[in-house]
């Protein structure tokens, strides 16, 4: 029972990850689509590297779309990087405030104890694990650095195991609870008195 409260209380969380995830990707995909729509601004461009290229066209030409595929990466990357934010302020107000996660409200899991230091550090090691190292292994990806991006991608798994499995065990303190000195409890649905503790990342 405790190890589904747990599990469920991650995939709750998680899925908003994903809905952020999810809206941060519409944003970059408009944010790019009206870089390539803006016809008068690429034409005050080219004509602009044109003539800075002294009648070169094939060298204006080339500059334009590295221009385009440069911004076109750092909208990608600003996405990713807002996305990262945004799961460590859910993770740190949440438990900051209120001492859980919606996902561990919904479950009946609280973390204690829920000082901002401790929320910081937890809400740190849970959004690398969970998001930060793969975000970096995609930015890579983008960016061409395609073997480095498996390498880091591979490093995102392991540590999200290295946070994850460790809740298995028989203190069940997941790494993110070890960093921050915190421990997840479980408590009765209705308020009552608690049940012994349990830890969850």
């Amino acid at each position: 029972m405790q190890k589904t409260r747990r599990f469920l209380a991650w995939f709750i969380d998680f899925a908003l990850v994903v809905a952020a995830a999810s809206g941060l990707a519409m944003l970059t995909f408009h944010r790019i689509s009206a870089l390539f729509a803006d016809v008068p601004g690429l034409a005050t461009k080219g004509g602009l590297d044109l003539l800075t290229s002294r009648g070169d066209v094939i060298d204006a030409s080339e500059g334009l779309g590295l221009s385009l595929w440069h911004t076109t990466v750092l909208y990608v990357e600003q996405g990713f990087g807002l996305l990262v934010v945004a799961t460590f302020c859910y993770q740190w107000a949440s438990l900051a405030l209120a001492g859980r996660t919606l996902g561990k409200a919904l479950t009946g899991l609280k973390v204690t104890p829920a000082a901002p230091r401790r929320a910081a550090l937890r809400a740190a090691v849970t959004t690398t694990a969970d998001v930060a190292v793969y975000a970096l292994a995609c930015v890579l990806l983008v960016e061409g650095q395609f073997l480095l991006s498996v390498l880091v991608w591979l490093v995102a798994v392991v540590v999200f195991f290295l946070n994850a499995l460790p809740v298995l065990s028989p203190s069940r303190r997941s790494l993110a609870d070890r960093v921050a000195g915190t421990a997840v409890e479980g408590l009765r649905f209705g308020g009552a008195a608690a049940v012994p503790p349990a830890r969850t990342f």
